[in-house]
Order: C-alpha cells, then structure tokens, then sequence
C-alpha cells in the first residue's frame, strides 16, 4: 500500500509539535481492522491533544483524531469485511494508539462497531464522541427511571457541541428540554434543536439552600463546579442529574441532601470506558429513535487535515460553535 496523509503529534527533544506527515499501514497501531477513513471530528480533548496544552496522549508519536468512521480495506476478524462501514470513538485513539486525522487507521476488533442502518458515516462522526457522549446520559438516565413525568431536562453548556446534541437527542426522546446557556444570542438556534425555554445563565438563579423547588426533572451538565450543585439542588424527587463535563470547574461543593431526602441521583458518563454492548446499543439508538433531527445545523464547519490547527485555537480560546467535521476521503462517495 502507498504512503499516505496524516495529522501526527510528537513530543520530541525538539519539543512538542503536530502536523501533517507521510507514513504507511505498517507504521500504525497495532489491530485487527484496517479502515480506510472517510471522517472524523473534533473535540475539546483534540484540541488540547493537538496543541499540547492537555496531558492527553500517553505516548509519541501517535496521529490525532478520538474519532473515526470509514471502510474496512483489510480485517483479520471474521467478523469483518472488505468494504464494510465502521466507526469507533474514545477508546485509546490519540491517548495509547493512533486516532482517526488520518488517510488509513487501524483499530482494535473490540471497539469496532459496525454502523448502524439509518446512519451513514458523515453523521456519525457530526456525532462522534460528543454525541455517543449525550445519548449514553439519556442511556444511563433511562436505566434510572428517568421519565419525561418527572419534568423538564435542563441541559448546561447548551451551545457547545455535545450540548446542542443532547438538547436535539433528548427531545427526540420524548423530554422536554430547558437549555441553558452564557450566550442568549443563540436562543432562537437553540429552539430550532428542540428546546422549549432557553435559559441564560449568567442571569440564572437557582438559590445556594441545599434544597431549593423542585424546578427540573433532571439535568444534563457540561458545567460542574456551583451550577451542578444547583441543579442537584433544584432536581425533583428520584430525578437524574448526569455529569458529562467540567468547563466552569471540576470541583463539586455539595449536601447529601438532594440524595437523602429526595433521592436525587448523580450520575458519572464516561464515554471513553463505555462496555461493547453499550456502545452498540447507543449506536442503534443514535441511528432511530433517538437520532438528532438536526444534524446539518449542528454541524457548522467542515476542514481537512491542513484545517485542523486553526479549529484548535478557535475551540481553546471559546470561539467555537457547534460540530466540526473532518473529512479525510478525497471523493464524496464516503457520505
């Protein structure tokens, strides 16, 4: 096979440094199942990676990219094919193995998830991580009891990308949902996703008493820090709040109150971890009932490899919006 293109990260005498480089199958990660990539996406965690200001890879030189989606070309495991459309998100790509910012990827057999009918592989990876993220809330807020009874979903963080996915997966759901957000600018796009009120937060308050009314059913929050412990305040009786992110703070200042007196849960979403059987479960649900009726909103900007640099910098310094998808195919036919 020849040489190909990839968006490489080393960390070298020379110091931290990523680009554009050549290098062949052989030179990847090992694994059962070759691909050859039509897309990928970007996230927080490929910024931070990309520009070596987060501690993300755990060795070098590894490609970038936590997400990936294209066609078998080779598999050891019988269980795929030549031709075959696959996706994978987290698990150890750009952190122990290479990721998807390049032309082939190689990947584990294990992690390997066919893609589902209803989905082609330009909306899995406007998805990605971010929305495998907000669909395994929703996951692990069902297996709760969590119902659309119980009251709206409050969903924190709503105009960054895993926000405005989980505000889109959730009322496709059946929930209503109450976005909040730092720029009220957006309101009128965040209720074209499906939020009935559009909250913003800077004039938000939800009271600092261990126990406020019972305002939310639940929560969906990318924030952490004193708006997490509101909203755990605010949460009606055996509602759920998933914990998905920490951009105002990773801190949590808190009561057992929520807990022991209305049976408030807090729930962890680790996507990065999630068991096989989950994944796929997710996928299904991401590619019917739950599938965002939005996408092409969502996404709001389409780069290649050479584009990548500049989508980091706008994402460090929170002049981003929305999805961004990386398309790695030369050709269309990939869609």
């Amino acid at each position: 096979m020849s040489p190909f293109q990839a968006f490489r990260i080393r960390n070298e005498d020379g110091g931290y440094r990523a680009g554009i480089e050549s290098m062949h199958v052989d030179d990847l990660s090992p694994g059962e199942v070759i691909i050859r990539t039509a897309f990928s996406s970007v996230n927080y965690k490929d910024s931070l990676a990309g520009t070596g200001r987060g501690k993300i890879l755990r060795r070098f030189p590894l490609n970038g990219g936590i997400d990936v989606a294209g066609h078998v070309t080779a598999s050891t495991d019988p269980k795929f094919r030549e031709g075959d459309a696959v996706l994978c998100t987290g698990c150890g790509l750009s952190e122990t193995r290479d990721g998807g910012y390049a032309e082939y990827t190689r990947l584990d057999a294990k992690w390997t998830i066919p893609l589902p009918k209803g989905l082609s592989l330009r909306e899995s990876m406007i998805l990605g991580t971010a929305g495998f993220t907000a669909a395994l809330a929703l996951y692990r807020m069902h297996d709760n009891r969590q119902s659309p009874e119980l009251g709206p979903i409050a969903v924190t963080g709503a105009t960054g990308g895993v926000g405005m996915l989980a505000v889109d997966i959730f009322n496709r759901a059946g929930f209503e949902v109450h976005a909040i957000s730092g720029k009220p600018e957006r309101a009128a796009f965040l209720k074209t996703l499906g939020a009935r009120e559009v909250l913003d937060r800077r004039e938000l308050d939800l009271g600092d008493h261990p126990l406020e009314s019972a305002r939310f059913g639940g929560a969906v929050d990318n924030a952490g820090g004193s708006l997490l412990a509101q909203l755990l305040a605010c949460t009606a009786p055996y509602g759920n709040v998933a914990s998905i992110g920490l951009a105002a703070d990773a801190k949590l200042d808190t009561t057992v109150m929520p807990f022991i007196i209305r049976g408030v849960s807090l729930l962890g979403t680790a996507s990065a971890g999630t068991a096989r059987d989950i994944r796929e479960a997710i996928w299904q649900h991401l590619a019917s009932d739950w599938k965002p009726a939005h996408l092409d909103s969502v996404c709001t900007r389409e780069v290649v490899l050479g584009g990548l640099p500049s989508v980091f910098d706008a994402m460090l310094s929170g002049q981003s919006f929305g999805r961004t998808l990386v398309r790695i195919a030369s050709d269309r036919v990939s869609d």
